[in-house]
């Protein structure tokens, strides 16, 4: 293939990887890795510099819109960002002294479970339970749905902190957002609406991903060639994204076809890593 054939085609997925990612609130990465180490052959520590560099593109895109709407609780993101930050730290130092393979099996794994969890069907959650914590910190907000504003309370912010820095180490570690353990320690544990849980992810990804970013660049790991089609695709395929979702209520099939499409990478790179073939 052609320089211009393999830009087209890093720019076709990235859209993709962009608009799947902001309506799930899982991040492109999860799209964009299998496509640039399985289709293009890609080093998986090149590939997870240019996904790094993506996700916090498809925040940057999406998380302006959501915070614009009231959906997006700015203070809640903030607190957890820095266990988010502090674990992606860990996540990517560890990247870049174990092997490749390891990576993508754990990567496959991690795969599957962000499928399960976008099938999972999302409760509203009106959180009645109040955290000492939620109160001290002025975490608890509201959200606008069909023309009025819905109050929540937060719940167990230790629980959802802890998560928060589990899922920083994983987006380190494999370059992605981490949204589905995210979204699992907002909407399971902290017992926030989906809507609210799935923007606020989308807000917090960039930091992320930007803390782990630091560590790949210094050790170059981020080719600007490689990384700068996958942003523009990413960027545009989440400012579309980030309009569908503020003006639906269900993106269930979107979620059906994310579903299929990750299960079906996912074995991919569990088979590669097995046969040391990443």
């Amino acid at each position: 293939m052609t320089v211009t054939e393999i830009t087209l085609i890093i720019l076709a997925g990235s859209y993709l990887a962009g608009l799947i990612g902001s309506l799930t609130g899982l991040g492109g990465g999860v799209v964009i890795i299998p496509l640039l180490t399985l289709l293009l052959n890609v080093n998986i520590h090149y590939a997870i510099g240019a996904s790094l560099i993506s996700v916090i593109a498809t925040s940057s895109g999406s998380a302006a819109a959501y915070v614009k709407e009231g959906i997006t609780n700015i203070r809640l993101g903030m607190f957890l960002e820095i266990a988010t930050t502090i674990g992606a730290m860990i996540g990517a130092v560890l990247a870049l002294y174990m092997q490749t393979s390891v990576i993508a099996i754990i990567f496959g794994l991690i795969l599957i479970f962000s499928a399960v969890m976008s099938l999972k069907k999302k409760k509203e959650h009106l959180a009645e339970q109040k955290s000492m914590w939620a109160q001290k910190l002025k975490l608890n907000g509201t959200y606008p749905a069909n023309n009025t504003m819905v109050a929540y309370n937060v719940a167990n912010v230790g629980g959802g902190f802890f998560m928060m820095l589990f899922a920083g180490v994983i987006s380190g570690l494999l370059g992605i957002g981490s949204g589905a353990l995210k979204v699992v320690a907002m909407d399971g544990i902290m017992r926030i609406p989906f809507k609210v849980s799935t923007t606020t992810s989308n807000f917090m990804i960039g930091v992320t991903a930007a803390a782990s970013a630091v560590v790949y660049l210094q050790r170059g790991y981020i080719d600007p060639g490689l990384s700068m089609p996958v942003v523009i695709g990413v960027l545009l395929g989440a400012l579309t994204g980030s309009k569908i979702l503020v003006h639906t209520s269900s993106s269930q099939w979107v979620r059906w076809v994310f579903a299929v499409i990750v299960t079906f990478l996912a074995g991919q790179m569990i088979y590669n890593g097995f046969n040391h073939k990443i």
